[in-house]
């Protein structure tokens, strides 16, 4: 898992920024209505606001449900946009609940090795 940061620094471009934090900076510049070509220190508190708006509810604002980055829950089967905290947490609790089910995956999880189907006989031995 890539983990990145969920702040700016102000110092790149708005469409720099937010890629760093978990969003597509096209979607989200074009939705708020930002050039993305703007520094992020040079955004006003507006701006702020409707970008933080909209990374909070991003249905509201007919972004698309595979854009999301929880798709079909598996409690409540709904799509949400998870940040931070909530989405590492919710993806620990997915791979405890398939090591406990004894699950492929999980059990590919549990041992460190590759999970998605790829080769393992000469390649990946490095720990």
């Amino acid at each position: 898992v890539v983990r990145r940061r969920r702040f700016f620094f102000f110092k790149q471009k708005t469409a720099y920024e937010i890629l760093t934090c978990d969003w597509s900076s096209d979607v989200c510049c074009k939705k708020a209505e930002i050039d993305m070509g703007q520094r992020a220190g040079e955004l006003t508190a507006a701006q702020l606001e409707s970008l933080m708006l909209i990374v909070a509810n991003p249905r509201q604002f007919r972004i698309p449900d595979w854009f999301l980055n929880r798709q079909k829950d598996f409690k409540d089967g709904k799509y949400s946009q998870l940040s931070s905290n909530a989405l590492d947490t919710k993806l620990r609790d997915d791979l405890e609940r398939l090591k406990k089910i004894r699950n492929h995956r999980g059990l590919r999880h549990y041992w460190g090795i590759r999970v998605r189907g790829q080769h393992t006989k000469t390649t990946g031995r490095r720990k």
